[in-house]
């Protein structure tokens, strides 16, 4: 009987054996768990889609050319290295990575943590050099039903919306005038250098401007970057109706919303709803937002973006609509987790008494070996 004590190697072995399988069991059965707001961003996602696949199909209906090299995806929303309406040095990997649909599913969480409701004022500010990212910010914006007041600078950074003929600007009036999209710019300015194309060759600037003038929109056009960053705002509150604007969302690093390209680095990327005081060199419209108590949605760092919301990098495939962290969260099962749990504390229990029966039978008592007669006899007691 020993060897089937709880001391014993056998006990011990398959006590360690079920916990293992327990384990195993508890492990194998996590399931996936929706997110908070989960409807939101699949349907978000999905518009994301439906606009970026609207505007390939206008790509190939004009005959233009798609690099499958440089966009392996083949989603037409990645642009030329250089063109003459290129502002600003840009990586193929965060473009890439920004076409991803599901990017409006982030969108979707930032934009209820930062507590908006539907009709809420939220200023926009995009450029040209994320054309996709764009498409999953109007994506969401309209999902949730907000009112997004739209600001953007045109020129394009590597890889971005820079072909002089086909901007930004042409994309979303495609969306706008095919009703996938029912918001668009309000205003534009030239964007690069100064907000006014610093940097561009004067061919580049004229087709910029040719742009914002065939697509209809206000041009802004200052020589100084403050009178910019101040038309900009003065254009949020007259598009604001006399409501406050419940939010600030950038999507890259335009100069006139960030001030400085500095600013777009101590900004964390993501939501920020109080902007800590801190010296910035010049007060873009990102800035007074936020010293506003206005919550600001920086979308720059997108690799950073991609990794706390459970996207990935530079995807190839692309991913469906979705498909992603910020979805589905794996969780341990209850049912599970609980069954586990009570085998192994019955098994515990039943060896436990069985080693308790075998003490209150005292099979524990080791008897005494030797001649137990001469207990007490003189002979026991050391001579004096």
């Amino acid at each position: 009987m020993y060897k089937f004590r709880a001391k014993s190697n056998i006990v011990l072995s398959l006590l360690s054996l079920l916990a293992l399988m327990a384990f195993i069991a508890v492990e194998n059965g996590k399931i996936d768990v929706e997110q908070e707001w989960y409807k939101e961003k699949l349907e978000a996602a999905e518009l994301s889609q439906l606009a970026a696949g609207y505007l390939k199909n206008h790509h190939l209906e004009k005959g233009v050319f798609i690099d499958v090299i440089n966009d392996p995806n083949q989603t037409a929303l990645i642009g030329q290295e250089y063109t003459m309406v290129t502002t600003d040095r840009g990586y193929i990997d965060a473009k890439l990575s920004s076409t991803n649909p599901n990017f409006a599913a982030i969108m979707v969480q930032l934009l209820k943590d930062a507590g908006l409701e539907e009709r809420d004022n939220v200023a926009v500010a995009f450029t040209g050099s994320f054309p996709g990212l764009n498409i999953s910010v109007i994506a969401a914006l309209e999902t949730l039903k907000l009112n997004p007041i739209i600001i953007t600078s045109v020129g394009a950074s590597n890889y971005g919306a820079n072909d002089p003929y086909f901007t930004w600007l042409d994309m979303e009036n495609v969306l706008y005038k095919s009703n996938v999209f029912h918001n668009r710019s309000v205003a534009a300015s030239i964007g690069g250098g100064h907000d006014v194309g610093r940097g561009l060759s004067p061919e580049g600037r004229d087709l910029i401007v040719e742009a914002i003038h065939r697509n209809d929109v206000d041009f802004i056009n200052e020589n100084h970057l403050e009178n910019s960053i101040s038309q900009r705002l003065d254009i949020y509150e007259q598009q604001s109706n006399g409501q406050p604007i419940k939010a600030f969302i950038n999507v890259g690093g335009g100069i006139a919303s960030l001030g400085n390209t500095i600013n777009g680095k101590l900004i964390p990327p993501g939501l920020t709803e109080y902007l800590p005081m801190r010296n910035f060199p010049v007060k873009g419209v990102i800035i007074q937002m936020g010293q506003k108590g206005i919550p600001i949605i920086h979308l720059l760092n997108i690799k950073k973006l991609l990794t706390d919301y459970g996207l990935p990098y530079s995807p190839v495939p692309l991913p469906e609509p979705g498909d992603g962290g910020i979805f589905t969260k794996e969780k341990y099962s209850l049912m599970v987790t609980s069954i586990a749990t009570l085998v192994l504390v019955i098994v515990i229990m039943l060896v436990y008494l069985s080693e308790r029966k075998f003490h209150q039978l005292g099979t524990d008592v080791v008897p005494l070996t030797g001649n137990r007669k001469n207990e007490g006899h003189d002979s026991d007691i050391p001579e004096l």
